[in-house]
């Protein structure tokens, strides 16, 4: 677990999701956590996200069936394209996305994204409005979260590693998390 911003973030789980969700105050911070949470991607790929990466008609709020991470916004440097859920799909039907340049536009210069740093002070702000101090929630929560998610519900690895872009499984096994209750249904199972 994360503790004063040292070591692994706690995945974010849905109902932790759903209280965080609430704690933010803009519908603009609510859609960055929705879709780092239905895409697993870094919050710094998400804020330089264009309308065109998501919306095919951003008049009607039109998602694409894909979101499209592209390389010169991710840490590897390999576009990602993430299947739209129905439920983030959703999400982005109910959002007003500006009609061009980035979905999220810094409140200060339209022609810049959202900061890293302003994203994560409101992400902060919202897990203390939420109740959710102390247990090591950070903007990496929701890649964690994704990927264990997927795991438990039997995901192949192959999979997650498609989903989530990881090149190495040795480092997107570091992600999965195994707790007691997992290891004893499966000496169950043997």
């Amino acid at each position: 677990m994360k503790h004063q911003r040292h070591g692994k973030a706690t995945p974010l789980i849905f109902s932790d999701y759903c209280k965080l969700r609430q704690g933010f105050l803009k519908s603009q911070h609510q859609l960055i956590l929705d879709i780092a949470y239905a895409t697993g991607e870094r919050w710094g790929a998400i804020l330089r996200l264009t309308v065109s990466d998501v919306y095919l008609n951003p008049i009607q709020a039109i998602p694409h069936q894909n979101v499209t991470f592209r390389k010169s916004t991710r840490k590897d440097k390999e576009t990602r394209q993430c299947p739209i859920s129905s439920g983030l799909e959703l999400r982005l039907r109910a959002y007003r996305p500006p009609l061009i340049g980035y979905l999220f536009a810094s409140p200060y210069a339209i022609e810049r994204h959202l900061s890293d740093r302003s994203a994560d002070m409101a992400l902060r702000r919202a897990i203390d409005r939420a109740g959710l101090s102390g247990r090591g929630f950070s903007t990496h929560s929701t890649r964690r979260g994704l990927i264990n998610r997927l795991h438990n519900a039997g995901t192949s690895i192959k999979v997650i590693q498609a989903i989530t872009g990881h090149k190495s499984l040795s480092v997107l096994a570091g992600y999965i998390d195994v707790s007691d209750r997992q290891k004893r249904n499966a000496i169950e199972v043997a």
